[in-house]
């Protein structure tokens, strides 16, 4: 049998593998148990993106999306609608974790910004694709707040804290930076004794709102409080109850607002 590569883990996890070295695979699996684990992570990554973006193919295309599509002079005539849905899922597949949709020629500003994910969808994005992990969650822990904070402080170019959950049964992980639309984004994780994960998404991309109001959303199976305070947009994410979450979401927001 021919050695088992990072490469073939993931194709494993993507059902690209032939059923022989599906087999193969299967059984290092059952023989290295980290490498399980890391398997099971990867496929919890990946239904929770699915659970967090299918309701998106249901979604009509937005019409500067569709105007994007067509070559400034040609026909503008409207595909079929399963033509339609085969290619927002091609796109979502490409763009994956991050998803985002780009236009192109003089449509492209206009599509961006019809496009582009609100505060509520990057921050659950970012927990669905972060929260499962196992062997890497953060990328600096908790035993090194102060350098996180510092770190990530510098790269937004504000001062950012890490909020004291542990009252309500959350100890802070560490966190990370992300990529955002315009810009570095920090990422906080807490975790309580049964295992459960919440993530403080941190953005300085407020997308123009000034409106500071205390929102609710629903992402896939994500619930996601969020709200505008000072230079930040700040989204508190978790697939526990929105009660439990609302209690965790007004600690944060006390915390924060004391700065």
């Amino acid at each position: 049998m021919m050695p088992i590569t990072e490469a073939d883990l993931h194709a494993y996890v993507d059902g690209e593998l032939s059923p022989a070295r599906r087999a193969d695979v299967g059984a290092h699996l059952a023989a290295h148990p980290d490498a399980a684990v890391r398997v099971r992570a990867w496929q919890e990554q990946k239904r929770a993106l699915q659970r967090l973006f299918e309701p998106v193919l249901d979604e009509p295309i937005p019409p500067a999306l569709e105007a994007a599509a067509v070559p400034p002079g040609a026909r503008r005539s409207r595909p079929p609608w399963p033509a339609l849905r085969i290619a927002a899922g091609l796109m979502l597949a490409l763009l994956g974790g991050m998803a985002g949709w780009w236009g192109h020629g003089r449509y492209q500003a206009s599509a961006l910004a019809d496009a582009r994910p609100s505060l509520p969808q990057q921050a659950a994005i970012a927990h669905a694709v972060y929260s499962p992990d196992v062997r890497r969650p953060v990328e600096i822990g908790a035993d090194q707040e102060a350098q996180l904070v510092t770190w990530l402080s510098r790269r937004l170019g504000r001062d950012v804290r890490a909020p004291k959950l542990g009252g309500l049964g959350f100890e802070l992980v560490g966190g990370r930076l992300l990529p955002g639309s315009e810009g570095p984004v920090a990422q906080f994780m807490y975790q309580d004794a049964g295992g459960q994960r919440l993530t403080l998404y941190v953005s300085t991309e407020r997308d123009g709102n000034p409106d500071t109001a205390f929102r609710f959303a629903r992402e896939g199976g994500i619930n996601v409080f969020y709200w505008i305070d000072g230079p930040f947009g700040y989204a508190l994410s978790a697939g526990v109850s929105k009660d439990e979450l609302a209690r965790v979401a007004s600690a944060v927001y006390d915390q924060l607002d004391k700065r």
